[in-house]
C-alpha cells in the first residue's frame, strides 16, 4: 500500500519517492490550504462575534466565506490520489465549491451594482441569489463527472490531462470572462459613488449624505474581490496552459507557483475582509473582549411585571423624611389620593 501510494504521489515528475520536488509540491499545497482554513476560520468568527449579518451584503460575505472554506478543506485532503472513487470526489468538491466562491463574488458585484448604480433595493433578491451561486454551481461540477472527465491533474484531482478543453470551457474561459465584466461593473460603481459624493441637490439631508460616504467606503473593499480572483487564478491558468502543450512534462516552478495561489481564496477573501476600517477598529483588544462577553455573558431579559405581585406604597404625614427605611414610593396605587402621593 505505501508503495502504491509513493507511485501515485511521484507521477508529478515521474520520478522516485523521496524526489524533492515531490515533497515541496505537497508540503506547499497543505500549508497554503492551512493558511485559507485559518483565514475562513477568522472571517466567520469576526462575523460571528461582531453580528455581521444583519443586511444584505454581509451575509453574502458571510456565504462567500464558507464556500471559501470548504474549497480549502479540499486541498488539505491527504496525498495525490490515484484515479477512483475518492479522486472523482475530491475533483467534484474543488469544482464546486470552486465555482461557489466566485458565484457569490459575482453576486456580490450585481448587488452592489442594483444599489448604487440602479438605485433598486435587493432583499427580494436573497433568495435569487442563492439559487444561482449554490445550484448554477452544482449542475457545473457535475458535467464532468457525467463524463467520467475527473481524475489526477497534478498536486490534486481535477479535470484529466486527457480532457483539456473541458478544464477551459468548464473554469478557466468562463473565470476571466466574469472577472473582466465584475472589473467593468466596479469602474460604474466607482464612478456614480464618486459623482454622488462630491454633487447633492435639493434641501441638505444629513441622513442621506451620510448614507453617500458609507457606500463609497463600502465600495472601496469590495471591489478588491475581484481582484482577489484575479490574483489567484493567473498562475494555475499558466500552468494549465504549458499542461496542455506539454502534458507529459511538469515544470516545477510553474507547478510550485500553482499550489502557492491556487488554495488561497480563504486567505485573500480575508485580507480583503480586514480592509474595512470598521473592522479593524473592532479587533481591538478591548472591543473583542466586550463583543466576547456580550456574546457569552449577557443575561440580561426583559419580562413583563404582574400587577398582582406589585406592592403599592405611599409615605405617611408622620414618618421621618430622614429616616434610614428607603420610603421612595415606585408605584402609585389608581386609588391614592394626591395628597397619597404627594401632589
Amino acid at each position: 500500500m505505501d508503495s502504491g501510494a509513493n507511485v501515485t504521489r511521484c507521477t508529478l515528475f515521474h520520478t522516485h519517492s523521496e524526489d524533492y520536488r515531490c515533497v515541496t509540491i505537497i508540503t506547499v499545497k497543505r500549508a497554503a490550504a492551512t493558511f485559507s482554513v485559518i483565514g475562513c476560520i477568522f472571517m466567520l468568527f469576526v462575523i460571528w462575534i461582531f453580528h455581521k449579518y444583519s443586511s444584505l451584503a454581509q451575509k453574502m460575505i458571510f456565504c462567500l466565506t464558507v464556500a471559501a472554506l470548504f474549497d480549502g478543506m479540499a486541498y488539505l485532503m491527504g496525498e495525490v490520489l490515484p484515479d477512483g472513487i475518492l479522486c472523482n470526489f475530491q475533483a467534484w468538491w474543488l469544482t464546486y465549491f470552486d465555482w461557489c466562491s466566485l458565484a457569490w463574488v459575482c453576486c456580490i458585484t450585481l448587488n452592489l451594482y442594483i444599489n448604487l448604480v440602479k438605485e433598486m433595493r435587493t432583499e427580494r433578491f436573497e433568495i435569487a441569489y442563492h439559487i444561482t451561486a449554490w445550484g448554477v454551481p452544482f449542475c457545473l461540477s457535475c458535467l464532468p463527472l457525467f463524463g467520467d472527465y475527473y481524475g489526477p491533474a497534478g498536486a490534486w484531482c481535477w479535470i484529466s490531462n486527457e480532457h483539456m478543453a473541458w478544464r477551459f470551457g468548464i473554469w478557466y474561459i468562463p473565470l476571466f470572462i466574469l472577472i473582466f465584466l465584475m472589473m467593468l461593473c466596479y469602474s460604474r460603481i466607482i464612478y456614480v459613488a464618486k459623482k454622488r459624493a462630491s454633487t447633492w441637490s435639493g434641501t441638505y439631508n444629513p441622513n442621506r449624505e451620510g448614507s453617500k460616504i458609507l457606500l463609497v467606503e463600502e465600495v472601496k473593499h469590495l471591489k478588491w474581490y475581484p481582484c482577489v480572483y484575479l490574483a489567484v487564478s493567473l498562475f494555475p491558468l499558466l500552468n494549465r496552459i504549458y499542461n496542455a502543450f506539454s502534458p507529459d512534462n511538469s515544470n516545477f516552478t510553474l507547478m510550485l507557483l500553482h499550489v502557492i495561489t491556487a488554495p488561497l481564496h480563504g486567505l485573500a477573501n480575508a485580507f480583503v475582509f480586514s480592509l474595512d476600517n470598521e473592522t479593524w477598529n473592532q479587533l481591538s483588544p478591548t472591543a473583542l473582549q466586550l463583543a466576547i462577553q456580550a456574546r457569552f455573558c449577557d443575561t440580561t431579559t426583559i419580562k413583563e411585571y404582574d400587577s398582582k405581585h406589585v406592592r403599592y406604597t405611599a409615605q405617611l404625614e408622620g414618618e421621618d423624611s430622614d429616616s434610614c427605611e428607603d420610603t421612595t414610593v415606585l408605584f402609585y396605587s389608581p386609588n391614592m389620593t394626591l395628597k397619597e402621593r404627594g401632589l
